[in-house]
């Protein structure tokens, strides 16, 4: 590769990685408590590097252990009605049923209600506490109805990463997931900032 071409792929590489997530001064300082926090952090919190930067990022950018569960910010009706779920045992896989009470026979009303709920995107927000109780309203009942209100949860939560138990508002189990105040990922620049914070 030409020294030219390398050296403008590593700058690009560089302005990407480093742009950070717009972390508000309130989360700068959460971040920064939460590496305190950690004895593995140790040496970082005494020397802020950017080569120490980024492994904190890393860290903080995998899957929370142990498992912390959060409510999914969108979910589209074609997950909801064709993909399957697994409860968060992993001991039964749920599938939507459209048979009896799991829809075919619920009222002009909450079929109604149903399609509302995707009317104009084709998605929902599980966070919002209206669109779970919509869940829990249109498939009342037991049988396929408490089936589907199962699957519909198990599709509209997901676990989280680390950083986002760190903005995170609620219990964080598979029963009562919490709610995101951030979601995704942070960048070397983020923990810098955050370790730049009083």
């Amino acid at each position: 590769m030409k020294p030219k071409l390398l050296a403008l792929l590593v700058a690009v590489c560089l302005s990407v990685c480093a742009r950070g997530a717009d972390l508000t001064t309130a989360q700068l300082q959460s971040l920064k408590a939460a590496i305190v926090a950690d004895d593995a952090f140790n040496a970082f919190e005494a020397n802020p590097t950017p080569d120490g930067a980024f492994a904190v990022a890393d860290a903080f950018n995998l899957a929370a252990t142990p498992d912390f569960w959060v409510w999914r910010t969108s979910v589209s009706k074609s997950e909801l009605v064709n993909m399957q779920s697994t409860d968060a045992d992993g001991s039964t896989t749920r599938s939507f049923i459209w048979a009896g009470n799991g829809f075919i026979t619920r009222s002009v009303g909450e079929q109604a209600a149903w399609q509302e709920l995707f009317n104009g995107t084709g998605t929902v927000n599980p966070s919002l506490p209206n669109v779970r109780q919509a869940f829990t309203e249109i498939f009342s009942g037991t049988g396929n109805a408490a089936s589907n209100r199962t699957h519909l949860a198990n599709v509209g939560r997901r676990k989280a990463k680390r950083i986002e138990k760190v903005y995170a508002t609620g219990t964080g189990t598979a029963a009562s997931p919490a709610t995101m105040t951030f979601e995704g990922s942070i960048a070397y620049q983020d923990v810098l900032n955050a370790m730049a914070t009083q």
